[in-house]
């Protein structure tokens, strides 16, 4: 036999849980803010919509098997495919950055605010489809902005 593997987690250091407790609970009243993040995300959209004009982008996107359509799966904007959110996040993430991939935010790692809207957009929208699939309201905006 093999050696035991130990399955239980320690708990997670304060820094994170300080992280998570302020992502869920802190309320946006700022008007600028919420327009900020308004503009950010209409250029980030239209960064992934002039990346499909790129066949080397292009050949990236879509199923990992072709054809393949998932049910109330994610959307891939200026595409027709609706795909797992996994593979949706991917393919969105890969437009959004593909014209920004020498780009980085001015701070000191390497990172971009928008590496990570390819995941909640993609996440969002199979949310959203899941719900109404099951006669629920889809999420809005403000609902995914409290959520992430």
């Amino acid at each position: 036999m093999g050696a035991h593997i130990a399955t239980s987690r320690p708990k997670p250091d304060k820094a994170l849980v300080d992280i998570v407790d302020y992502t869920l609970k802190y309320k946006v009243r700022s008007k600028e803010a919420i327009e900020t993040a308004r503009a950010c995300l209409i250029d980030t959209l239209g960064c992934g919509l002039e990346a499909l004009s790129y066949p080397a982008c292009t050949k990236l996107l879509g199923p990992v098997v072709p054809g393949t359509v998932v049910p109330n799966g994610a959307k891939v904007p200026g595409t027709q495919f609706q795909l797992d959110p996994v593979q949706a996040a991917f393919d969105i993430g890969a437009m959004i950055r593909w014209l920004d991939f020498n780009d980085t935010w001015l701070a000191a790692e390497w990172g971009h605010p928008s590496d990570n809207l390819g995941g909640i957009l993609a996440t969002a929208d199979w949310l959203s489809r899941t719900a109404v699939a099951a006669g629920k309201a889809p999420l809005t905006m403000r609902q995914c902005s409290r959520r992430w």
